[in-house]
């Protein structure tokens, strides 16, 4: 990502992702595209079934940085029930009005999170630690702001659960610093990157263990380490999405939001996680007439 076009030099977050960037972000093919598949990544590397040895138990996952709602989407479409933060009030009304599954706060991971502990076993990010860089405000010092999310972070997951970030650091000097305050907090852990040898599909993901030594670890592998060019470059899928349109059907497209399928296959999902959801009827989805 170039010094361009990255959203962190427009200004603070909440000003970056304003109403036009909000609605991009959830209508944009390319854009919806490419956050899917970090996503699907980083819950690949988060490994839930190591956690309890219960691939089907649904766990309870923070999302921070969420956004419009679509790593919550995957954390949804594996059956897990999940929370999201994320500072820019526009980004959390678009993902209100696309009903997704999680609930959503408005929050600077900066202040620390404000949760009790122990409470998630798990937590997930794409493309929202790097903010934690920047000094936006006179009183934004990005070393405490750091020191003060990874504390509390640390203190709402409970003991052997992983968090991982995905993130896009300006330098080696950003890199450091981020995964310095993280081991300085009680974690362990590293950065996993990715095709390193690649450019454009580089990918940085810090995958940290809350309350697990580090010599008791094991560190998921990078993808593309022998110079490879991931295959969703070419317009193919590889690895977890790969399984994940198998399951879908050959050819077949994500149902369209609000359409009926997607409304039904929300509401299934709904049960499951032991809401209470009304039943269908010869009117669910159709479109309600304004006056």
């Amino acid at each position: 990502m170039s010094s361009f076009s990255r959203p962190e030099n427009l200004g603070p977050a909440e000003v970056a992702y304003n109403d036009t960037a909000a609605h991009k972000y959830a209508t944009n093919t390319r854009m919806r595209q490419i956050q899917l598949q970090m996503a699907e990544r980083a819950y690949e590397l988060l490994n839930l079934r190591e956690l309890d040895g219960s691939p089907g138990k649904s766990k309870l996952i923070l999302d921070i940085g969420c956004g419009v709602g679509l790593s919550g989407q995957i954390l949804s479409e594996n059956g897990h029930i999940w929370i999201g933060t994320d500072i820019s009030r526009a980004m959390l009304d678009v993902a209100q009005q696309i009903e997704c599954d999680g609930e959503l706060m408005q929050h600077d991971m900066g202040e620390g999170l404000p949760f009790r502990a122990g409470m998630f076993d798990g937590a997930i990010s794409v493309s929202a630690l790097q903010w934690l860089c920047n000094a936006d405000r006179k009183e934004h010092v990005p070393k405490k702001r750091l020191m003060v999310f990874f504390q509390s972070l640390y203190q709402s997951l409970a003991r052997g659960a992983r968090a991982v970030f995905q993130f896009y650091p300006a330098n080696v000097d950003q890199l450091d610093m981020i995964t310095t305050a993280a081991m300085k907090c009680g974690f362990s852990g590293g950065i996993v990157t990715d095709f390193p040898h690649s450019t454009k599909a580089k990918k940085h993901f810090l995958c940290l263990f809350a309350g697990v030594p580090a010599s008791q670890i094991q560190m998921p592998e990078a993808r593309g380490v022998d110079g490879a060019v991931p295959a969703t470059l070419d317009g193919e899928f590889s690895g977890h999405q790969r399984t994940r349109r198998k399951v879908r059907g050959k050819g077949q497209k994500r149902d369209a939001v609000k359409s009926r399928n997607w409304v039904l296959a929300k509401k299934e999902r709904q049960r499951k996680q032991g809401k209470d959801v009304r039943p269908e009827s010869k009117f669910t989805a159709r479109s309600r007439r304004r006056f």
